[in-house]
């Protein structure tokens, strides 16, 4: 190593086929934290607000990066004919694929679920057999995303920010998810802010530090609307906050 450099973890570096899905769950969504119930209830009332005059037809929904987290799918139930979970760790992939099948989603989401419900249009759905019917979930990795598939709707959880410790993978990530909405889809994406990494199980995990300025920034030129919620909610040592951004794909092109 050159003298004075610094090496970051990059994506590829990260251990994603010894992801642990189960101690995932048991950390963050087995006993719900107030915050992610705070952002799904932001996110239920940000996109009611953008169909309250009607749904388009044959709406599709993508969630890039879905992990071993069902309520982002969960909260564009009733605005799709179909969702597709992309996911890159293979560990997580089976977890979701799990919870997609007939024999319905485990328990522990339903207070997610319950949360969904004070808006009329999820009270409307049925969600176990809901999305046992529309969800599909695929392998894919968010920077192999090349903008020649769009959706309608999309979310991002906790993906570009933590994934990698570069800040050209972070741009290429954001980049590579606003290539993969149409024109006018609503979208959400959260990121842990000033992460310094995060440990699952046995092993460490990169995150490049964001703040509110970072994600506005990357964000700049791709949006028609944009909520940008700085989030002061601190989950577990190691980061500073959530950021929650909220808003619709303008018609820039977006090039990978």
């Amino acid at each position: 190593m050159e003298r004075g450099r610094v090496m970051m973890d990059r994506n590829a570096d990260a251990p994603w086929s010894k992801f642990d899905p189960a101690t995932y769950v048991d950390l963050n969504y087995r006993t719900p934290l107030e915050v992610d119930l705070l952002i799904v209830r932001l996110m239920r009332d940000y996109f009611g607000g953008c169909f309250a005059n009607g749904v388009p037809d044959a709406m599709r929904g993508v969630d890039v990066g879905a992990g071993a987290n069902l309520y982002p799918a969960l909260a564009m139930l009733p605005w799709c004919e179909k969702v597709l979970l992309l996911e890159y760790a293979r560990p997580n992939v089976e977890y979701l694929e799990k919870q997609a099948s007939p024999a319905g989603y485990d328990a522990l989401w339903d207070p997610f679920w319950e949360v969904l419900g004070g808006d009329p249009a999820y009270r409307r759905v049925e969600p176990r057999s809901r999305f046992s019917e529309i969800v599909r979930v695929e392998r894919a990795n968010l920077l192999d995303l090349d903008g020649q598939r769009r959706w309608d709707i999309g979310t991002m959880f906790f993906v570009a920010d933590s994934m990698s410790e570069c800040p050209d993978e972070f741009r290429r990530g954001m980049t590579c998810f606003m290539g993969a909405l149409n024109e006018g889809a609503p979208f959400a994406a959260a990121f842990m802010k000033e992460s310094l990494g995060y440990q699952v199980g046995d092993h460490r995990y990169p995150a490049y530090r964001v703040n509110e300025h970072r994600v506005r920034e990357s964000l700049e030129g791709y949006v028609d609307e944009l909520e940008i919620h700085d989030l002061h909610h601190v989950v577990r040592p190691g980061h500073e906050g959530i950021i929650l951004a909220l808003g619709r794909r303008n018609t820039a092109i977006a090039t990978p």
